[in-house]
């Protein structure tokens, strides 16, 4: 299996109002760093995965929407909390939008929130 990681990051805002979140029941700030990795069984025709330039392209793209905002004013979480499981999932969603998944084998999203601990979304396109 080959593999193709790109790394951006956006601050957000956002507030998690379920008492299984304590503190971070309240309105905080993150700035989460989002890693993308896309399989491929085989090189494309260019022997490569992706295009390093595109992949960043579309990631930055996707993230854009998301860059300095408060998560729950933002459409994609009404009535949902924004988890970082969550927000890996959001963004999964909207690079699939992007690009032909019938090429590849499979995509990971996966956000650290701080070096010690992150979440990802990963799925098989196969």
């Amino acid at each position: 299996m080959y593999r193709l990681t790109v790394r951006d990051h956006v601050m957000i805002a956002h507030s998690l109002p379920d008492p299984f979140f304590g503190p971070a029941q309240a309105l905080h700030g993150a700035t989460l760093v989002v890693e993308v990795t896309w399989r491929r069984r085989e090189l494309g025709p260019q022997s490569v995965v992706m295009d390093i330039g595109a992949a960043t392209s579309m990631l930055s793209e996707v993230l854009e929407p998301l860059r300095y905002t408060n998560l729950d004013e933002h459409p994609a979480f009404a009535g949902r909390l924004s988890t970082t499981e969550a927000i890996a999932g959001h963004i999964s969603d909207e690079l699939r939008r992007h690009f032909d998944t019938t090429e590849f084998a499979g995509m990971e999203v996966l956000l650290r929130e701080h070096p010690d601990a992150w979440a990802a979304h990963d799925v098989d396109f196969a």
